[in-house]
């Protein structure tokens, strides 16, 4: 996992996600064990094929919740392929701690091994081709970090973390401004020069509208259609990048990329994806030596 990616917001998440899930106590494993003491161990284990992501998140669950006396020995790493039944890291610590961190560790780690298992699916499927696949914004709120690392581990490339690092304007924006015209131009004399700019396009009529404009680093073929795109495409010339979006499914994302369209942006792989099945199987517990 990039170092970057662990900092004081990740922390604070999974503090927020431990509280949610805690909050005043654990009625359950503080039941069982009352007294300090009970020491297990125990493997998560794959319970389907795909991606593995979220390593050092999960470790870092149980230290946290275990004030860093939980031992965490990773089997695999980030990116690797796994099939059913394959073990992926061992723990041991207080039995307490682990049971108690064991949900929101599986959490973390289910939902990022399944934004990196369909990002290489969609990945794959267009192999072959120069087309990148990208993400989008639409990640769960506080998320967008850990779906984005998810994403490239999956093999995909990141479109912009938010609205503070790239201008896209989209439909909306140019309704607003009054205009494709206005809003490049409002927006270019706004941003820095090193900033990139991105605009959206709904038709072909837009897309040389947009090309006689200044400025532009990329071209966004909104709902277009593959042989709409291929056209866009030979008109844009490597003038500027360009990217398609919008309705783009499994089945169809092979034509897409054949267009020779730079990037390929799916909503899908934060929004849809399914939780990798992992689990966690506990030893039973022995006295502390």
């Amino acid at each position: 996992m990039q170092k970057e990616l662990i900092n004081s917001e990740i922390i604070r998440l999974i503090q927020i996600a431990l509280h949610e899930d805690i909050n005043s106590g654990d009625l359950t494993a503080e039941s069982i064990f009352p007294i300090r003491g009970a020491w297990t161990s125990g493997l998560l284990m794959a319970k389907s094929d795909g991606i593995i992501c979220g390593m050092e998140i999960a470790k870092l669950v149980f230290d946290t919740v275990s004030g860093n006396t939980c031992v965490w020995e990773p089997l695999l790493t980030d990116g690797d392929f796994v099939k059913n039944g394959t073990p992926i890291a061992k723990i041991s610590g207080e039995a307490r701690d682990i049971l108690s961190g064991e949900r929101t560790a599986l959490n973390f780690m289910q939902r990022m091994s399944g934004v990196a298992t369909l990002t290489h699916t969609y990945v794959s499927a267009i192999s072959g081709t120069e087309t990148r696949i990208l993400d989008t914004r639409k990640t769960i709120p506080g998320w967008r970090a850990l779906d984005k690392y998810a994403v490239r581990i999956g093999g995909g490339y990141n479109h912009r973390m938010g609205l503070y690092d790239m201008a896209l304007i989209k439909d909306n924006h140019i309704a607003a401004a009054g205009g494709i015209y206005q809003a490049i131009a409002l927006c270019r004399n706004y941003i820095s020069e090193n900033t990139p700019l991105e605009v959206e396009a709904d038709t072909i009529q837009q897309v040389i509208v947009i090309l006689e404009c200044p400025g532009v680093q990329r071209i966004m073929f909104d709902n277009f259609t593959p042989i709409q795109t291929r056209a866009a495409v030979e008109l844009v010339n490597g003038r500027c990048e360009t990217e398609t979006s919008g309705g783009i499914h499994l089945e169809t994302i092979k034509a897409y990329a054949e267009t020779g369209v730079d990037y390929i942006s799916v909503g899908a792989l934060t929004h849809s994806a399914a939780a990798l099945d992992i689990s966690l199987d506990l030893d039973p517990w022995l006295p502390k030596s």
